[in-house]
């Protein structure tokens, strides 16, 4: 019989290292794995192969302005479930979630800054809300930042992401695609400029509006834009479509959209546009 005994020796479990979720992102474009820092530092544009992931509205305002310059408008106004809808889950519960995801109250953030010296009355609209959808909020602010243009007679720059209207509140979400454009038929008829930037996706009601109406439309590489989706079309009409059906550039060759331009080079192409503008008001 032993006098000491061995001492049992317990198998300490080894914990999987688990790869904290965020810090990298797969590229939709060319298939590499990029990391989130630098995908910041480049504007959310993929360094390999130039395709522009999705970008918050305050990503694109601290990119677009200059510094310090943006004053926030209308960060009151709150939509409201006036038709009470009722699905998988409540209007207000949907609300509150996005809410707290994006840190923004609705799909718009709206205002007024500086574009290399030049002031502006700029909305710009976050596919990460309700996939920017237009509601009633949606519309009264950009129609607010059309109106806060013409009162200062200053340019108005609307960045654009949209999968449409928005159907929890029925009838009042498409309503708003006849006030944000009479909003801009006044701002035209005092000939000062709009500035309509597209990006992916742009589709259904906000295409159908005020993306549509600018002096100058611009646009995001490869950026889905269109009222319907090439599926729907497909079925509806029962033809072939053309090949790049609904991107930047198929647009962009048949007249819609005035030019594409990288997302690096967008705030110094307003910039040009706006310098022009001012010199022939």
């Amino acid at each position: 019989m032993a006098i000491f005994k061995r001492p049992a020796l317990k198998a300490q479990s080894r914990k999987k290292r688990e790869m904290p979720q965020g810090l990298w992102q797969k590229c939709p474009g060319c298939s590499e794995v990029v990391h989130e820092i630098e995908l910041a530092q480049n504007q959310r544009v993929c360094p390999r192969c130039d395709y522009h992931f999705s970008q918050s509205a305050k990503e694109r305002v601290e990119n677009l302005l200059d510094p310090e310059s943006f004053v926030e408008r209308d960060s009151d106004l709150r939509s409201v479930d006036t038709l009470q809808f009722q699905g998988m889950a409540s209007y207000k519960d949907r609300l509150k979630k996005y809410q707290d995801a994006t840190g923004l109250t609705d799909a718009v953030l709206s205002g007024h800054g500086m574009i290399e010296g030049y002031k502006v009355a700029i909305a710009v609209m976050d596919f990460s809300f309700l996939a920017a959808t237009m509601g009633s909020v949606v519309g009264e602010r950009i129609t607010r930042t059309i109106e806060y243009g013409t009162a200062n007679r200053c340019a108005v720059v609307i960045v654009s992401a949209s999968g449409g209207a928005r159907m929890y509140e029925g009838m009042l979400s498409l309503m708003q695609m006849a006030k944000t454009s009479g909003a801009l038929a006044k701002h035209a008829c005092e000939r000062l400029p709009y500035i309509s930037v597209l990006t992916n996706p742009t589709t259904a009601g906000v295409m159908a509006s005020f993306a549509s109406l600018g002096d100058v439309i611009l646009a995001e590489p490869k950026s889905m834009i269109g009222f319907a989706g090439p599926r729907v079309i497909k079925e509806t009409t029962h033809q072939d479509l053309p090949e790049r059906f609904q991107t930047a550039e198929f647009l962009e060759e048949h007249g819609l959209i005035d030019k594409i331009v990288h997302r690096k080079r967008l705030r110094g192409q307003i910039s040009q546009f706006l310098s022009y503008f001012s010199t022939t008001q």
